[in-house]
């Protein structure tokens, strides 16, 4: 079992910046390969990719963000952080810490975690 807990969101304006921190906590935090972000757009269901990291420190950007945000984690702490920079109301949504377990191995079966989310808007 993972519990993730986000923080770091609010109201900027756009060109603003945010920094957002996830904490990872629980019994089998060793099995985590992969810290990331997602986003919930206002009014959609599905998430949509912002930026994960690997423990190996691979990592991957949505095309929207790279060059704008960055992603860092420190997983001898079980923490992961997204450098938000150059902010525009299109990254305007609900943000939510993602973990991929692998308890059985990289090529195991998986096990994802969802945070409850931290609300990020970004006003023009």
């Amino acid at each position: 079992q993972v519990r993730l807990a986000e923080s770091g969101g609010g109201l900027v304006q756009a060109g603003g910046s945010l920094r957002l921190s996830c904490l990872a906590s629980g019994r089998s935090l060793f099995s985590i390969k992969a810290l990331g972000w997602y986003r919930q757009p206002p009014g959609k269901q599905r998430e949509v990719l912002v930026a994960t990291i690997t423990r190996d420190g691979q990592t991957n950007y949505a095309d929207t963000v790279k060059g704008r945000f960055t992603v860092s984690s420190d997983f001898a702490e079980n923490t992961v952080y997204l450098q938000m920079d150059s902010l525009k109301p299109e990254d305007t949504g609900v943000y939510l810490c993602y973990a991929d377990s692998r308890p059985y191995g990289d090529e195991g079966l998986g096990y994802d975690y969802w945070g409850q989310g931290t609300q990020v808007t970004v006003s023009s």
